[in-house]
């Protein structure tokens, strides 16, 4: 991955534009206005969108995964490792709802060239982290080694889509009924089996 100054230069305005203007506004030729160079000077660091996505996103998807594995590490049960886990996770994206956009809903507007496909691709340098994500809950759920990532999967994909509805409503400008930890208890409830008798 590049490490010089002006590829730093160039990942600090990816996402600077993508804070202030929103994932439509990074492009290539904004970049490349905000750095005063052409455009060919950013292509020469990254020759496609796929590959400043990697630069962007890896080093946050890296994060996440070390956090998800800090969650459980010292979890005595499956209970308290799905409330580590998705009360940590939470936080970690509704910290930075920007970074997250980045993450869970940039890749999949951007399409990957024949090009880009002939050198590893963005796919391979993902798994071995999502691996992480996945083995450190699955390490505490039940069941053979194939149905507790299928779990752990789905308790990821659950925290995101929580944190997807905050992010929705914070693009709307129009806050949830409920504030984030009573939404985040909810989940962790439902997903540990371990009823909230307390009514709100």
């Amino acid at each position: 991955m590049p490490t010089s100054k002006t590829s730093i230069q160039i990942l600090k305005i990816a996402s600077e534009i993508l804070a202030t203007e929103g994932l439509g506004a990074v492009s290539f030729d904004a970049i490349a206005r905000r750095l005063g160079k052409s455009k060919q000077a950013v292509l020469y660091w990254f020759p496609n969108k796929q590959d400043l996505l990697a630069a962007m996103f890896l080093p946050w998807l890296e994060a996440e995964a070390d956090i998800a594995a800090a969650s459980v590490a010292n979890a005595s049960d499956r209970d308290e490792a799905i409330r580590g886990f998705v009360q940590r996770i939470a936080k970690f994206h509704l910290d930075d709802l920007n970074r997250f956009r980045l993450m869970y809903l940039l890749p999949q507007t951007i399409k990957p060239s024949s090009e880009t496909q002939k050198d590893i691709g963005l796919v391979e340098r993902v798994h071995p982290v999502t691996d992480k994500i996945y083995g450190a809950m699955a390490a505490h759920l039940e069941g053979n080694e194939v149905s507790a990532r299928r779990e752990a999967v789905a308790i990821h994909s659950s925290v995101l889509g929580l944190v997807l509805m905050f992010g929705l409503a914070d693009s709307l400008q129009d806050p949830l009924k409920h504030s984030e930890n009573e939404l985040i208890e909810a989940l962790v409830s439902r997903l540990s089996g371990t009823s909230n008798a307390r009514s709100e």
